[in-house]
């Protein structure tokens, strides 16, 4: 759910999820340094929202102005329905918060520290015990829970550091990057247990320094030198990165002299040559273009090896988006060759 600033329905999206995280036009600048840049974001009840971007693009900064550490230079933010460097006690108490940096305390145990952060929550001893084993299973420290924090690698600080957050079952959970320097099982299982948290109406704003876990995320917003450059469901941000699906193709000779037929065919929107006998055509939509590309290219008299769509990776969708925005991409909508392919 995504709604311009100017919109003036700020109580619920057109889901009829209420809206937990709303940013206004939110600036805010260090020094004269403007780190964030008329930022417009709504995150809806039961969301998980992804932020990605280049270190020093104002993540970690859109985070702390979320929880109330910083204030806004200009623009408005509500979380709950309240400004955060105003939170009430009790909204307090529904958040959840993990820093990019560990700032638990080191001469206490994994289990302290663990019960330490439930204590500033207020929950009850007894509640607090199973919650405990529960939380520390989850990210696999279960067998560590007596050592201290000190002495834990910095991977099992990160892991430590969700387990606090996650053990008073917030509503909205704030995570800076909480899979770095995780291992990719590890990775997948805390996922995993997001996506369930938010099936359960949790709402979720994570960072992450992996572009590739932008795919797990319901919408993904792309910052790029302080300004949201791209927002959207991840295959819809595919699809405006790339202009719409691709298709590959590999046929038994030379490519060229059938690219005319092929850029007739009315779903096709770019034919790229990759090879001498090989072609990338971005479509409109891929399952109803392929049948006329097949019958373009065998009443032609083509003779094809291979034909089947190319899912880009989102570190693709990541670096095309950003050549968008610098400008630095022909327009779409028009028959390009590759520099492979150029004396072909």
């Amino acid at each position: 759910m995504h709604r311009n600033s100017g919109s003036s329905d700020t109580a619920t999206g057109s889901d009829d999820r209420r809206l937990m995280i709303d940013m206004r036009e939110v600036g805010k600048t260090f020094g004269g340094h403007p780190v964030l840049v008329d930022m417009t974001l709504q995150v809806a009840a039961g969301e998980m929202f992804g932020l990605i971007g280049p270190s020093g693009s104002g993540k970690t900064t859109t985070m702390h102005l979320c929880c109330g550490h910083l204030r806004p230079t200009r623009g408005q933010v509500t979380v709950s329905g309240e400004q955060p460097t105003a939170f009430t006690a009790t909204t307090r108490r529904r958040l959840g918060y993990m820093p990019q940096n560990f700032i638990l305390y080191p001469d206490l145990t994994v289990y302290q520290n663990v019960a330490f952060a439930a204590g500033l929550y207020g929950m009850s001893e007894r509640r607090c015990r199973g919650r405990i084993r529960e939380v520390l299973e989850l990210v696999e420290l279960g067998p560590a829970h007596t050592k201290t924090a000190r002495t834990i690698s910095g991977g099992m600080q990160r892991r430590l550091a969700l387990a606090a957050m996650l053990v008073h079952d917030p509503h909205v959970l704030f995570a800076d990057e909480p899979t770095a320097n995780l291992d990719p099982m590890l990775r997948a299982k805390l996922w995993d247990h997001f996506r369930q948290l938010a099936q359960r109406g949790r709402t979720l704003l994570i960072t992450t320094q992996y572009i590739d876990e932008a795919e797990y995320c319901e919408r993904v917003g792309l910052r790029f030198r302080g300004r949201l450059i791209a927002e959207g469901r991840p295959d819809a941000l595919r699809r405006q990165a790339f202009g719409g699906d691709m298709i590959d193709v590999t046929l038994a000779d030379a490519v060229l002299p059938y690219i005319p037929a092929l850029a007739a065919v009315e779903d096709v929107r770019t034919v790229d040559v990759r090879q001498i006998d090989a072609l990338r055509i971005t479509v409109d939509q891929a399952d109803q273009a392929i049948p006329p590309i097949l019958s373009t290219l065998t009443t032609a008299g083509a003779v094809i090896r291979s034909l089947a769509p190319y899912r880009p990776t989102f570190d693709e969708v990541f670096i095309r988006l950003i050549e968008q925005h610098r400008g630095a991409r022909p327009p779409i909508g028009q028959i390009q060759t590759s520099a492979a392919a150029e004396g072909v």
